[in-house]
């Protein structure tokens, strides 16, 4: 996936291939961040917006926007960047384009224990929610690795990814069946992932660890790009390959954990856009990747919630059914052309 020119410095001609489609990105997210403010009920126009921003006009119109409108997409903003690097993480620490927190039991064995909080009635503050959810992917990511004996193989990770996770989900239905009625309905739209009825609550829960976590994410470009050229030349260029691998997967599990106690585990972002920053910029250089990465993850998630709000208003689906109808096909796709190279 590397080569040497990974090593050399980002050049001004490099720096404008990243820029262009950050500036086309930010555009696009801007547009459907108006559209995710202005339409529903009440619908409103961009003047009347802007009145209501203004914190004027409709006290109705106020409530809708400020407490439920927004933060829901400064939410999607934040849980795409974040896992959209969670994934870029994870492919190129483990050069596995089909690592993904869902695909390796990170994002089910989160959910088995933001599950088990909520079914057991544990009394845990919504802010420390994130930390057992660390702890719950940490667990079906490890189970997940200490099952293979190579990482790099991508079809034994999915193989063992899908295995885990179904029994990750399998604990996860046990949990819910033992569960009040009430509680039915809410966890399976939470395990589809949602960022419906998301307060402000929910988004100072997930900004301390997208605040530290991202730079941090970013921050990793160099040691990325050395892992990418193999365990023997990262060893020789004097990099700790097992120590690195275990901080970065820790990172990356760290953001997913955040965002899975907030919004539930939202499918195949993570694994879609690293390889749509890769496809766009034509380069594995993760110094160039990584930032595009947390935009595309951003555009991508908020882009499938404005669907999952309009497409079949006034009936509204979770926003995790709709990146998993893009990443589906997307998976299917990597396997194919991976069956491909094998023949």
């Amino acid at each position: 996936m590397a080569n040497s020119a990974t090593a050399s410095p980002i050049t001004r001609v490099s720096m404008s291939r990243l820029l262009i489609p950050i500036v086309a990105l930010s555009l696009g997210l801007l547009t459907v961040g108006l559209f995710a403010l202005t339409l529903g009920i009440p619908r409103l126009s961009l003047a009347e917006l802007w009145v209501v921003l203004g914190q004027r006009g409709d006290a109705q119109a106020q409530l809708v926007v400020w407490e439920l409108r927004i933060p829901r997409l400064v939410l999607g903003v934040m849980a795409g960047a974040a896992l959209g690097l969670a994934g870029l993480l994870l492919q190129d620490s483990l050069r596995n384009d089909l690592a993904g927190p869902e695909l390796i039991g990170v994002s089910s064995g989160a959910a088995v224990v933001v599950v088990a909080t909520v079914v057991l009635g544990t009394p845990f503050p919504l802010s420390f929610v994130p930390w057992l959810a660390l702890l719950g992917g940490l667990t079906g990511g490890g189970i997940t690795l200490l099952a293979l004996r190579r990482i790099t193989n991508p079809a034994s990770l999915a193989l063992t990814g899908a295995g885990v996770s179904a029994l990750l989900n399998a604990f996860v239905i046990a949990l819910i069946s033992i569960g009040a009625p009430f509680q039915t309905n809410l966890l399976f739209t939470y395990l589809l992932g949602s960022l419906a009825n998301r307060t402000w609550d929910y988004v100072w829960v997930v900004v301390p660890w997208v605040v530290i976590g991202i730079p941090l994410a970013l921050a990793c470009a160099r040691v990325l790009n050395i892992l990418q050229l193999g365990d023997e030349t990262a060893e020789g260029l004097g990099v700790n390959v097992l120590r690195t691998r275990v901080m970065i997967v820790l990172l990356s599990a760290a953001l997913v954990a955040a965002i899975v106690a907030a919004c539930g585990p939202i499918g195949f972002v993570a694994l879609l856009s690293p390889h749509l920053a890769r496809r766009i910029l034509n380069t594995s250089d993760a110094r160039l990747t990584l930032p595009l990465t947390a935009m595309v993850g951003a555009t991508l998630l908020c882009t499938a919630d404005l669907l999952a709000r309009q497409a079949l208003a006034p009936l509204e689906l979770p926003v995790g059914a709709w990146t998993t109808l893009l990443g589906g096909p997307m998976l299917l796709f990597l396997l194919r052309q991976r069956s491909a190279m094998w023949r």
